[in-house]
């Protein structure tokens, strides 16, 4: 099962960090080319749903590209929360935790993905890997900035 862990120091407390993490529809502000939105009501609490559009955009505000599903399955304020991605293409656990470090915050992403297709799937991953590692790393430093500014 392939793993990212990615990490970054964010200039404030973890209570501000998860208030920009978790209010979910804002996040396309900072992850790159990604729409998300709750489904069904709040997802704030174990067993919240969300769904994620990462794509190219199109006229009318809509995206093409990938849905991504996510039901919350781990939920511990402000430190820890897990998502279980329950899409086609991507499945597994996403994990956002958020560390104290002095006055601010160590924010670490994982994402520990299953892959479809057998070997064609792991293929794919190679291919993709890269592209993956530079979209979450350039949104981590929007991210950063986003919270960082409350």
């Amino acid at each position: 099962m392939p793993e990212l862990v990615e990490r970054i120091d964010i200039d404030a407390p973890p209570e501000r960090v998860w208030a920009a993490l978790t209010d979910w529809e804002s996040q396309g502000e900072w992850m790159l080319a990604t729409d998300v939105e709750t489904v069904g009501g709040p997802a704030q609490g174990l067993h919240g749903r969300l769904a994620a559009r990462t794509g190219l955009p199109l006229p009318g505000g809509r995206r093409i590209g990938v849905l991504d599903t996510m039901i919350i399955t781990k939920w511990e304020p402000p430190r820890l929360v897990e998502v279980q991605h329950t899409g086609r293409l991507i499945r597994g656990p996403g994990i956002f935790e958020i560390h104290p470090r002095g006055d601010g915050s160590t924010f670490v992403w994982t994402e520990r993905l299953y892959l479809p297709y057998g070997y064609l799937g792991v293929v794919g991953w190679f291919l993709v890997r890269p592209f993956a590692l530079l979209g979450i790393r350039r949104s981590l430093k929007r991210f950063a900035a986003v919270a960082a500014r409350g």
